[in-house]
């Protein structure tokens, strides 16, 4: 019970930076521009370094655990539902559609997911498929096809080049990498003067996004867009019940995990969506309430199904 709470407080604290950026933008403190500077800052800089940092010192076997499988197909599944649905019911356009399939499979792995695992499951380095799953994946696959879908034209040459465009692969690459070098070496490479500035940067990357997506709160209410409603809720049940479910039965049936690694693969497919969605929305520009309004739903609605979780399975 004193790790549910720990978790519990957890999410007191995300709300809390988020409720920062609101007021510091109720204050018009930083001007217009500063949820933009943010945002970008964070895209390009805070993010990638922050990346680096965490996967550079995980070992190898922690960053491609069997449970990276159970978190691929749990997440692509639900993917795949959201784009079913809607090309039945929603009927959104290519960009907004991509946005809402993120909404749906994104985990928040790094703020939310870090003190889960720690306080819950009793070891962060479960997050760390997870990052490497989204990093690598799913998030050069979604910015590929808002990039195209936005320039409104297909380019072979610019599929190829989008790797080079995506800071966060770049960084966790690096990490990858220096992860794999320091094993084979038996010491970590990067000396101190390099790795502690990486590391402090990376550092500023949760706060910056946060705040970020605080301050996208101000002068809006959430689901006042009546007809994106019906998708934001069906990116809730997706992401905090669906996915969760699909997991479970993965890690049971296919994996056949027990115990601690069955917990763990089945609380952390009910993290709520990452912010860095709405981060991915604000530089293309397209769907931003609809990022923003799915985050926040399925932000209030997972500590209840993490709670449930936890009773069941705990």
């Amino acid at each position: 019970m004193s790790g549910l709470l720990s978790a519990m407080e957890g999410f007191c604290v995300i709300g809390i930076v988020i409720a920062t950026g609101y007021v510091a933008a109720r204050m018009r403190i930083g001007g217009p521009s500063a949820q933009m500077v943010l945002n970008r800052f964070s895209f390009f800089v805070s993010s990638p370094c922050l990346m680096f940092a965490i996967l550079s010192k995980q070992p190898l076997g922690d960053i491609f655990h069997p449970s990276l499988l159970v978190a691929f197909l749990s997440a692509a599944g639900v993917g795949v539902v959201f784009l079913l649905l809607n090309s039945v019911f929603f009927h959104m356009k290519a960009p907004d559609a991509t946005i809402g399939a993120l909404n749906s499979l994104y985990l928040n792995s790094n703020n939310i997911g870090l003190p889960v695992a720690t306080y819950i499951l009793g070891n962060p380095a479960l997050v760390a498929p997870i990052l490497v799953m989204q990093q690598a994946l799913f998030t050069p696959i979604g910015l590929t096809v808002l990039d195209v879908t936005t320039k409104g034209k297909v380019s072979v040459k610019e599929i190829a080049k989008q790797p080079l465009h995506q800071p966060l692969l770049i960084g966790s690459l690096g990490g990858i990498a220096i992860s794999a070098i320091s094993a084979r070496v038996g010491y970590f490479v990067v000396p101190d003067f390099l790795y502690d500035p990486i590391d402090m940067i990376g550092d500023s990357a949760v706060p910056m996004i946060l705040m970020a997506f605080g301050m996208s709160l101000r002068g809006t209410k959430p689901l006042q867009e009546k007809g994106d409603r019906p998708a934001i809720f069906t990116v809730a049940v997706l992401k905090n019940i669906v996915m969760p479910i699909i997991a479970f039965l993965i890690s049971y049936f296919l994996m056949g995990f027990r115990g601690a690694e069955l917990y763990g693969c089945v609380v952390l497919a009910a993290l709520p969506t990452g912010q860095n969605v709405y981060n991915y929305a604000a530089r293309y520009n397209v769907g931003l309430t609809f990022a923003r309004d799915g985050i926040l739903m399925s932000t209030m609605t997972s500590p209840v199904f993490i709670a449930l979780i936890a009773f069941l399975l705990s």
